[in-house]
Parts: C-alpha cells; structure tokens; sequence
C-alpha cells in the first residue's frame, strides 16, 4: 500500500513532532474503533515511518477522547453472522519487523521487531484488540481516568491477540488472570501499580504530551543504533530463556559497537560533558 498524505487516510492519521512520529487511531465517530481499514493503513504507516532516517521514536495514541474502544460492533456482527474471524487484511500483507523473526511474523507481534521504539499514549478508553496493541508497545504512558477491558469474555471469546503472552509478563499471572477471565474494566489509576505503565498522567493531553516528551528525550541523549540493538535484545531474550547466551551476545555488540561513530560521539560528548550529537 503506498502511503497518502495523512488527510487522505481513512482511519489513522499521523504527524511529526521533530524525530517523533505521532500515529493516531482515527475514527473519532466511532470512538476510533478497530476495523480491517484501520489495522491495513497502521501497517501501511508504520512501514514508511520505520524507513525515515530522522525518525527517533513513534508514539501511538487515538483521536481524543478515546484511545480506541476495540473492535468495531459492525465488524464484530458481520463475524457472529459470518461464523468465524476475518481480519480484514489481503493474505500477502507485510508487516513491518516481522522479517527478524518468526515469532514477530504476526499481527501485532511485529511490534517486537520493529526497529523504532514504539511508545503508547493511552489517552483515554482502551479494550480488546487496541488493548492488545498497547501491550505489544515497548513503553505506555496512561491517562488516569482512561477504562481498560479486555472485554472479549464477556462476549464469549477466548483472549484476543497475544494478550495471554503479554499480559503475564507485563502485570503477574494473578493480575493478568483478573483481566482475561473477567472482562472486567478497571481504570489506568487503578492499575497504575501493576507494571503496566511506565507513567500516569491526569489526562488524555498530557499523557501524550509526556510520551511525546520521551521519545524527544531518546532522540537526544540515545545512539539510534545503541537503541535499536537494546530493543531488539530484550525481546529477544523474552523467548531465548539462556542468560548465557545474551551475554555472549552483549559482548559481540559491544566490540562491533565501539568501532562506530556512534560510539566514538557518545565518549566524545561524556569526556567534554555535552549532549551528544547523533
């Protein structure tokens, strides 16, 4: 799919802050619900941000008031009638990130091989699927009156993408238990203690405001390699289950990586005590 100006998009819109890509769930009419043309233009943005040299980090967020409410109630409909699940999407669409590994070679699981960092600003209500895409997000900032659910047993489905692999690892076994079985909705203050978030702010705007902020922060102080290679590792080392190796790799990147300009800049900057320029 090639891209459009962001005005010509149906369902996402997206902006630049500088180095900082704001992509924004956008179907405002229907509380920026997921739909097929919502999930086929994500990709398609995210794939021409990924290729933008000047581009340091992408935040995620939804047109306000909401961040997205899940899926569309059309769609979920067209799918009880149907008797089974559609994703909308051609067979052959590529996903970006997905080419590093196969366990990132799915819907949302690209998220994890994506070499950008991808910061969610939760700005308001957020449950299923868009849920799940928060989760896939390697940072979340959360707006404190926003309602998460994940909503799917309450209309008698099973967990929805990845959310039983996410969930565990992000809030404990007992918490993430709680969400998958119940549906129940709970508030971004509520869970604020749960390891869910990495900030909680007082509302939709200055949520964004604060993810915007940190993805300027990691722009300016952070090698773009250095960073790109330290995301890469952690997901990686959430299925390797080998601390020997992560070392062994650890020392392959440090020497590979101290014979860069990168690096040579990064000294420089620390010796001279200034911001380095990357």
């Amino acid at each position: 799919m090639e891209i459009p100006a962001s005005e010509d998009l149906r369902a996402i819109r997206y902006r630049f802050d500088g180095p900082v890509a704001i992509v924004e769930l956008h179907r405002p009419h229907r509380a920026n619900a997921w739909n097929g043309t919502m999930h086929g233009e994500f990709l398609a943005v995210m794939r021409h941000v990924e290729a933008l040299d000047n581009v340091r980090a992408v935040v995620v967020t939804g047109t306000p008031p909401a961040f997205s409410v899940g899926g569309d109630s059309q769609a979920l409909g067209d799918h009880a009638e149907r008797g089974s699940y559609e994703t909308g999407l051609a067979n052959d669409v590529a996903r970006p990130g997905g080419e590093l590994r196969h366990e990132f070679d799915e819907d949302l699981s690209w998220m994890f091989g994506y070499r950008l960092p991808i910061i969610a600003a939760v700005n308001g209500s957020v449950a299923g699927v868009s849920f799940a895409l928060a989760c896939f997000c390697d940072l979340r900032f959360g707006s404190a009156p926003a309602k998460i659910t994940t909503a799917a047993p309450k209309l008698g489905l099973p967990a929805e993408y990845g959310l039983s692999w996410t969930l565990p690892r992000l809030v404990g076994t007992t918490r993430a238990a709680d969400l998958l079985l119940s549906g129940r909705v709970v508030t971004v203050a509520e869970s604020a203690d749960w390891g869910l978030w990495n900030e909680v702010h007082p509302d939709g705007e200055a949520t964004l405001d604060a993810a915007v902020t940190y993805g300027h922060l990691l722009a300016a102080t952070t090698g773009p390699h250095a960073v790109a290679h330290a995301k890469r590792q952690l997901h990686e080392d959430l299925l390797r289950g080998d601390p020997a190796a992560s070392v062994a790799e650890s020392k392959e990147l440090l020497d590979a990586a101290m014979g860069t300009d990168e690096y040579r800049e990064g000294i420089a900057a620390f010796l001279e005590r200034r911001p380095p320029k990357f």
